[in-house]
């Protein structure tokens, strides 16, 4: 195993990969900071989990849509399916802001 220091979003993180996996495992580091820096950049999502959230439920649609060309997102335009991630959102901040009501 080899250790490989990265930085998502300003964070520092040391991940662990097979020897040999590096490169493609920065290539994931670089994809998922960009879009979590975008979503931070839009200014509409706070908070770095709601930010990761937001940005995995965008890649898992990106692989879904690749891997199942007829599948659930297949048809859907691009402004659809982030329309569809900005419902998911609102879901998540009123679950999480009725569990912060709790405390």
């Amino acid at each position: 195993m080899s250790q490989l220091s990265v930085n998502i979003m300003g964070q520092p993180y040391t991940l662990s990969c097979k020897e040999g996996e590096e490169a493609a495992l920065q290539e994931a580091v670089t994809y998922l900071d960009g879009k979590m820096t975008a979503i931070r950049d839009a200014g509409k999502i706070r908070g770095n989990d709601r930010i990761a959230v937001i940005a995995a439920l965008g890649i898992a649609a990106e692989l879904l849509s690749s891997k199942a060309p007829s599948g659930p997102l297949s048809e859907l335009t691009v402004s659809e399916v982030k329309q569809k991630i900005a419902t998911m959102h609102t879901v998540l901040d009123d679950a999480l802001a009725a569990q912060e009501d709790l405390f």
